[in-house]
């Protein structure tokens, strides 16, 4: 959606008109840009007033679950990063000694570590960051560079500004935990280095797509010095970078995590809805591409590829992170609730199975189907990196980034719990057990301990300790899946209202006033339309998965301290849903456990909730040749399996999961699921011969005659299935992007078989008849005969025909897949497969069999 600014200003926060009750004054609203105000260094101007501000690390304690999340964490990889990861020797690298080599990988880690110290106050992790942060101030020169000196020159002789990024947050929540005087003077030399470079600096390297990073610690400087030169720097670091402004510049996933944002960033500066707008249209490209599943996150195992949408794809552990910062930090600029809501959905359903239950491995990618974590590389196709990217490992060398990256995501998940307003109140942004210390009203110090399960129960109870009365609002976040809030004040009752909203209580507070929020949750069903009208199943804040048997092997000699794991099905994983069709959501029964939520409630064991529904298996849904779960096909689908029950977990405590699911259904709006995956390409293997079938030199001429020939990986070996929705396919060759047809529409017995651009006719259709051992009959629509070799031959370039079906193995084709997405048609009689003849890409070129070789007239798509 786009939210602009006349929409922030129509639903801002109301001084008239809320629900008088007693005593105190209740408004339901989106929050609008405030006035400058407040305790926690607000913006100066220039600047557009924010709707929130950022406590300083250490004013929010997290209790429960949360707080064992964090424990994990400094028990965990992260918290002992030092013993495992060789970029962090101190005594060896760049960031502490200038003439040694350094890059991203200390920044990243000491970011998200030193806000773990600051959020735990654990003292071994502050006294390890303090002697981390001294370290990096003293390799400050005179010109204002630190660091690794060969970061001056790496970028075509000039420097590499992204690693220091990340550096700066840590410095910059270093000075706020301490108070430590050196680092404002330490940043503004830092900066005027920046603003002396040219303009060509701010144009290369991963600094290119990632600036909006830069401008908020900018921008954190000028509100304590108001140097105005700092907007200079801005601006110009805005018309030299990447242009974020309604373009997505780059498909990298964690580029688009951090860079969608700059325009509203820029817009804090300059003024103007357009810049807001723009960032909302940014996220809704980019989700509406390539976030077509439950999780929160997008199609971006490394980058985002046109064509790769299916829930199978990954998203890499930095892109986690990085998008719940950049939604914590949107929050905060523009006051909408629904940014909040897209933080929880990431932290509570994708980043919890981004590492193992002890936090001490993490892989490179969490998908939202996801059936086999497995350290074997992946090279058909699947993913667009090759490489191992699944199983849980420390992946210091293998991983790399996401390692050193991923603490970030809980300790600024509870930093962002509670924020402050520029009205001298205080705001509960998200939800889980902890306790805040903030100012309020006249300055005095107040704290509200949270006590809840959420997200695994819907109630909330905050009690406050105060000194003194103290006249201040309190603001709650109404998240937009929840219809019917229920606010209690001492235990009054008072009205809700439907979310995204923030409820605002404007009294005057005494010591002991307790504040209930209830949010009720029900079950929710999505559907993808995009993805094939897969659903995925809600119950307020959480998203549901299949839940899937996991066995955690452990593997590559790790040890006790840090085992890695890959983690293997041991229960069938491909069903569809059973739903009712009148009210799908009465087909789930909710069961809740009794008794104390479990310290850590994101594992199969502990789940305090799950979900049984009926459901059957979708037998031609199948993993690949590696193991990787096939693309979704169109739902609903049709299932002769038994229905039984099955049982869906909370998809953060999945591990390997499904948790977008086809759907069954019956009668002619249902569709076959063609083994293993339709919208995938594949090579059509003849039984007869073993060739795969192509196109005649690979041509891409209509009328091209389609052969058989021994499958050598070119482009018209591969062919794409196209649904008709009736039973039939298209079939579609990679090389030609022609179907395969009838040379003009003959009904005859050996009438060739040729490629022609797709005009409807139905000589245009077949349908797939299942054999046995996974080999079909393809049947023409038009003349009712099957696909055939001529004169049953098993030689190269023997051709394709239609033929009356006598029981003949050349008439037997089984679907090879191809993770391209492209199917090669193999004969049974003579093994070759469905080609064009001399890979002809013209209409009415001739189909042949030939032995597969590759070559792209091969390659067959069902559409």
């Amino acid at each position: 959606m786009t939210m602009e600014r006349r929409e922030f200003l129509k639903r801002g926060l109301l001084t008239a008109g809320g629900l008088a009750l007693i005593g105190h004054e209740i408004t339901f609203s989106r929050v609008a840009h405030a006035a400058t105000g407040g305790f926690y260094t607000p913006n100066l101007s220039p600047l557009q007033p924010a709707s929130f501000y950022r406590l300083p690390p250490g004013s929010i304690k997290a209790q429960g679950w949360l707080a064992n999340q964090l424990h994990l964490q400094l028990n965990g990889l992260n918290g002992q990063m030092t013993q495992v990861s060789s970029f962090l020797q101190y005594s060896s690298t760049g960031w502490i000694n200038p003439d040694q080599i350094g890059w991203e990988e200390v920044p990243y880690w000491l970011r998200g570590y030193g806000d773990l110290a600051y959020v735990t106050g654990d003292t071994t992790a502050l006294a390890t960051t303090k002697q981390w942060i001294n370290g990096i101030l003293a390799t400050q020169q005179s010109d204002g560079f630190f660091g690794p000196s060969s970061l001056r020159t790496s970028l075509n002789g000039g420097p590499d500004f992204w690693p220091h990024m990340p550096m700066l947050q840590a410095l910059r929540s270093f000075q706020e935990y301490t108070n430590d005087t050196r680092i404002i003077p330490f940043l503004t030399k830092y900066f005027q280095l920046q603003n002396a470079q040219s303009s060509s600096v701010f144009s290369q390297g991963w600094g290119y797509y990632r600036w909006a990073d830069n401008i908020d610690s900018i921008y954190w400087l000028y509100n304590r010095t108001g140097a105005s030169w700092l907007l200079d720097l801005v601006k110009k670091i805005h018309q030299n970078s990447a242009n974020y402004m309604n373009n997505l510049p780059t498909l990298h996933n964690v580029n688009l995590a951090q860079g969608f944002r700059e325009p509203a960033q820029y817009g804090v500066l300059i003024g103007g809805s357009q810049y807001t707008s723009a960032t909302y249209q940014n996220y809704n490209t980019i989700m509406g591409t390539y976030g077509q599943f439950p999780g929160g996150g997008f199609a971006g195992d490394e980058h985002a590829r046109p064509g790769y949408s299916d829930p199978r794809q990954g998203f890499e552990t930095c892109g986690i992170v990085e998008f719940m910062q950049s939604h914590e930090l949107l929050t905060r600029i523009t006051g909408d609730p629904i940014w909040a809501d897209r933080t929880e959905n990431l932290a509570f359903n994708s980043l919890p199975a981004a590492f193992d239950p002890q936090q001490k491995t993490t892989h490179y990618i969490t998908s939202a189907n996801s059936i086999q974590l497995d350290n074997v590389q992946k090279n058909e196709g699947q993913f667009d990196n090759t490489f191992a990217m699944q199983a849980y490992i420390k992946g210091i060398v293998q991983y790399r980034c996401c390692p050193h990256n991923y603490g970030q995501g809980w300790p600024f998940f509870t930093e962002e719990l509670w924020l402050a307003t520029p009205d001298k109140g205080i705001c509960a942004s998200l939800y889980a057990p902890s306790t805040v210390t903030a100012r309020v009203g006249d300055g005095t110090g107040v704290t509200f301990v949270e006590q809840t399960d959420y997200p695994f129960s819907d109630t909330i109870i905050l009690t406050l300790s105060t000194p003194t009365s103290q006249t201040f609002p309190l603001y709650l976040r109404i998240p937009g899946w929840c219809q019917n809030p229920v606010l209690k004040i001492n235990g009054q009752n008072t009205a809700g209202k439907a979310g995204p909203s923030y409820v605002t209580i404007n009294r005057t507070w005494a010591n002991g006033d307790t504040v209930t929020l209830q949010l009720p949750m029900q079950t929710g069903i999505q559907t993808w339309a995009n993805n094939h009208h897969a659903v995925s199943v809600n119950y307020g804040p959480l998203t549901f998965s299949l839940q899937i048997g996991a066995n955690f092997s452990r593997f590559n000699n790790s040890t006790d301290q840090w085992p890695e794991y890959q983690v293997y099905p041991t229960t069938p994983w491909n069903y569809g849903l059973v739903l009712n069709t009148s009210n799908p959501t009465q087909s789930f029964t909710v069961n809740k456990s009794s008794g104390a939520l479990a310290a850590n409630p994101f594992t199969q064991q502990t789940v305090p909730i799950t979900m049984q529904v009926q459901a059957q298996q979708i037998v031609n849904w199948q993993a690949d040749n590696q193991n990787v779960v096939t693309p979704l096909q169109d739902s609903p689908v049709l299932s002769n399996a038994p229905t039984q029950t099955i049982t869906l977990i909370p998809m953060g405590a999945a591990r390997l999961r499904i948790s977008a699911i086809p759907t069954i259904g019956t009668g002619s709006g249902a569709h076959t699921w063609l083994a293993p995956g339709t919208g995938s390409y594949f090579r059509i293997q003849n039984q007869n011969s073993g060739k795969v079938l192509g196109v005649s030199n690979m041509s891409t001429a209509d009328s091209a005659q389609v052969v058989q020939f021994t499958d050598n990986g070119t482009s018209d070996h591969l062919w794409l299935l196209i649904d008709n929705g009736n039973g039939y396919f298209r079939i579609q060759n990679q090389n030609s992007g022609k179907v395969l047809g009838v040379s003009n529409m003959s009904t005859a017995d050996s009438a060739q078989v040729v490629q022609f651009t797709d005009n409807g006719t139905p000589d245009h259709l077949w349908e797939f008849i299942p054999d046995a051992n996974g080999y079909f009959r393809i049947q023409n629509q038009n003349s009712n005969k099957v696909l055939s070799v001529s004169t049953m031959s098993t030689a190269d370039n023997a051709q394709v025909v239609q033929f009356t079906d006598n029981g003949s193995s050349d008439h037997l084709w089984r679907l090879r897949y191809d993770s391209s997405h492209f199917f090669r048609i193999q004969n049974q009689n003579s093994g070759k497969v469905l080609g064009v003849s001399n890979m002809s890409i013209a209409d009415s070129a001739q189909v042949v069999q030939f032995t597969d070789n590759g070559t792209s007239d091969h390659r067959w798509c069902f559409l």
